[in-house]
């Protein structure tokens, strides 16, 4: 009909987002290596320190040997990128890295990805009977990380601050903070899941919410502003916070699965252990403004460990009561792995 449109190939746009200079000008595109303007070698270097010729030189010597071997230049990753809150943009300038050297799909190349992003197929099927999806939804799980942490009273030997590992291109604000400051925070803002979320007994809130006449929402909001209920992040180390008993399965927490193995044996299970350093009390440098502080810390917070597995691991020869199961040759069973997408059926072979 005589009319016009303007086309861009995908690869067009995708130079465009990354801000180079085609020929069509502007102020906030690159012309070189060395302009200063988001995502050139001279733009990371001031962010990063990492210096603009590494980066070039990295860069020339993956594509080139993709270039010289149809594509057969790799990137490993995992659980280094996952412990950013950014990892998703990370992901994205890999993915783009490998697509523009034509590494994608190719034996020997492409994008190999370990731990960090795992997913049970058939967790789908047990969750709704392990979480009680029936009777409340969604599940908010609290993390472990910041579970242990507080309970092995590793955040009392904290000496780093937010505002010491902070990026260059970070907001002004108070980032002097500890870490179990904000964590503690986000905790009694709602964005992160918390247990136990009070420091009193769950079970006799409703019984209390109805005898004073409201519902248990409007009791709780009522308790937490005039003090009378209390979040458990905010003490930790009181009594009243610790944990009790706790069950082990699927993990080797006083082994490979936990951080700060002495911090565990010292603190949750008050047992022999190498820690040799003094928390911050001693050292005078407690900054802790969210949670309290106790000049002595608990050590020994578990009456009981309990263990099943079927190999005496580091986690059974500290437990109380280890529970023996069979192994997978001894048993007819399911078994499926976090990172492959296939489930095994395995049958007894002794």
């Amino acid at each position: 009909d005589g009319s016009s449109i303007t086309v861009a190939t995908v690869f067009d746009l995708m130079m465009a987002n990354y801000g180079l200079d085609r020929g069509f000008g502007g102020d906030h595109v690159a012309r070189s290596y060395d302009d200063d303007v988001p995502f050139t070698p001279a733009w990371a270097e001031r962010i990063t320190g990492v210096k603009r010729d590494a980066i070039i030189t990295v860069a020339r010597e993956f594509a080139t040997n993709a270039e010289k071997t149809k594509g057969r230049s790799m990137v490993i990753l995992g659980a280094g990128i996952n412990h950013w809150y950014h990892m998703d943009m990370a992901y994205r300038g890999i993915i783009n890295l490998l697509v523009f050297c034509g590494a994608i799909g190719q034996s020997g190349g492409g994008w190999s990805h370990y731990v960090g992003q795992e997913k049970l197929r058939p967790q789908t099927g047990w969750q709704p009977l392990a979480f009680a999806l029936d009777w409340s939804k969604p599940p908010r799980h609290m993390n472990s990380t910041s579970f242990f942490y507080a309970h092995t009273d590793q955040w009392r030997y904290e000496t780093l601050t937010a505002a010491e590992i902070l990026s260059p291109t970070a907001p002004e604000g108070d980032w002097g903070q500890s870490f179990i400051d904000y964590n503690v925070r986000a905790e009694r803002m709602g964005w992160l899941p918390s247990a136990p979320q009070l420091k009193q007994n769950p079970l006799e809130i409703a019984a209390k919410a109805r005898a004073a006449g409201l519902e248990p929402k409007d009791y709780v909001v009522q308790g937490l502003k005039s003090g009378a209920l209390e979040l458990s992040c905010r003490d930790p180390d009181d009594p009243a916070n610790w944990p009790r008993n706790m069950f082990v399965w699927r993990s080797n927490l006083l082994g490979s699965s936990g951080k700060g193995h002495e911090y565990f044996l010292k603190h949750l299970l008050g047992t022999t252990h190498g820690v040799m350093g003094k928390d911050l009390g001693p050292e005078g440098a407690v900054r802790n403004q969210e949670v309290a502080w106790h000049e002595t810390a608990p050590q020994g917070k578990l009456d009981l460990l309990v263990t099943l597995d079927f190999r005496m691991s580091t986690t059974c020869v500290y437990s109380d009561i280890v529970l023996p199961t069979a192994t997978w040759y001894e048993k007819n069973d399911l078994n499926t792995s976090d990172m492959h997408p296939f489930i095994h059926p395995l049958s007894a072979a002794v």
